[in-house]
């Protein structure tokens, strides 16, 4: 089984290219087949996440081409089957958005409950109040989520809760629906407004989006288009703080800075220099980071996607800090591998973490337990003195492309490697 050989202890250094948002470019996917007519859809991150909704797609009849490595021809004209129960799919969140977009085009859809990394309760109550409200019946049987509808009507929505999901869920179906519709206490996050921005390329009247109220009046079809990810902004704040944890200098690329204000915010506060320009940011790191307090929280809020991240940093810095983790309950499973390579964290009712830093990593065998945790532990490794090996990388490569990769272009020492032999190799290689 592949896992990352590491061996520690060299800033990064260099520039490295973000690749497009994977939590919008899943939705997007989804809204795509809103359509009969065909749609591009470029910088498109090469990740598995994104292999596995395709090819949920390509089962129900959706034509998916690639015409090069990120850009994405869809069709959807030919759609023979409502019904997604694709295993993979049951691994990947983004498969529920197909709930929404099945819904507003042709009002029927079923789709097998939805997975994800194992971080914490994610309910889709909301997504389901939503629909309801638009006057579909929804019901959960055999696995699957069923919603099926005479006819959508707009209505005036109040999330109970803020959700990514079922803002993004309730915002496709509502786009073909009669009449307006108000989304109350929405998600802000910039995939949220890409989504909403898409649907209005493809002809959609949706406004707000990216404030706490989004208004859609529906209209009666949807057209082809061409259109443009955003850049993924839990990549760039994963490559910033790497920069910070292993006292780097490092320029992030391809990215909106507007979106990453509460990550450059959290690196100043523990002592890093931070450069922003149109679509870049450098980070400097020249002394070891300084303890701070961290609360995850809806965008703009900081990312609870960022928090390993800035944990593994802070786990280094002089003093005592806390993170507080608000969205998901169960997102410190990483501290147990963490504190293998020497980090000092006690988890406190499952959502506090209390860090008292240490003066460094050393290497270790880890098992990364999610995608950012996992992100997280290879950082850590980098910083490490002497080598360690992550396991399980398939959790990271659901969300990361070419993460070993464009760590070896700023002078990471990491390969992939599949044999005790190969790690062997890599050791005398590196030393």
């Amino acid at each position: 089984m592949e896992q990352y050989a590491i061996k520690g202890g060299n800033p990064l250094v260099g520039e490295v290219e973000i690749a497009g948002a994977k939590n919008a470019a899943l939705p997007i996917f989804a809204a795509a087949a809103m359509t009969e007519e065909t749609v591009y859809i470029d910088n498109v991150p090469d990740v598995r996440d994104i292999d596995v909704m395709l090819d949920a797609m390509r089962g129900i009849g959706v034509m998916v081409k690639k015409a090069d490595r990120h850009r994405i021809v869809m069709n959807a004209g030919n759609i023979h089957n409502l019904t997604v129960e694709d295993d993979r799919c049951k691994k990947i969140r983004g498969s529920y958005y197909l709930l929404g977009a099945f819904l507003g085009r042709y009002k029927s859809a079923e789709v097998v409950l939805p997975g994800g990394c194992d971080i914490g309760s994610r309910g889709i109550d909301q997504h389901l109040k939503g629909f309801r409200a638009l006057g579909a019946e929804v019901i959960i049987e055999h696995g699957l989520i069923k919603a099926r509808a005479a006819q959508l009507r707009g209505s005036h929505i109040y999330m109970d809760k803020v959700s990514v999901g079922a803002t993004i869920n309730v915002m496709m179906a509502a786009t073909l629906a009669e009449g307006m519709t108000i989304i109350e206490n929405c998600a802000k996050e910039p995939h949220v407004v890409d989504v909403a921005n898409f649907l209005n390329s493809c002809g959609a009247n949706i406004k707000g989006a990216g404030t706490d109220v989004i208004r859609i009046r529906g209209v009666a079809r949807l057209h082809g288009t061409e259109y443009g990810i955003i850049p993924d902004q839990i990549e760039a704040g994963t490559y910033m703080f790497a920069a910070a944890v292993t006292r780097g200098d490092v320029l992030v690329k391809n990215v909106i800075p507007k979106h990453l204000e509460s990550v450059t915010a959290k690196l100043l506060e523990i002592g890093c220099e931070v450069e922003e320009a149109d679509d870049c940011i450098r980070v400097v790191a020249a002394r070891p980071p300084m303890h701070t307090q961290v609360r995850t929280l809806p965008y703009p809020g900081f990312p609870t996607d960022m928090q390993p991240q800035i944990t593994v940093a802070l786990a280094l810095a002089k003093g005592t800090s806390i993170v507080t983790e608000s969205i998901f309950e169960n997102r410190f499973k990483y501290v147990d591998e963490l504190a293998r390579m020497g980090a000092d964290i006690k988890v406190e009712g499952g959502d506090t973490a209390i860090i008292d830093g240490v003066g460094k990593y050393t290497g270790a065998s880890v098992t990364a337990p999610d995608l950012r945790g996992g992100a997280a532990l290879v950082i850590a490794a980098l910083a490490a003195e002497g080598f360690s090996t992550v396991d399980d990388i398939k959790y990271i490569e659901r969300g990361y492309e070419d993460f070993h990769l464009k760590l070896q272009s700023l002078g990471a020492q990491i390969e992939l490697v599949e044999t005790d032999k190969d790690f062997q190799k890599f050791k005398l290689k590196v030393s």
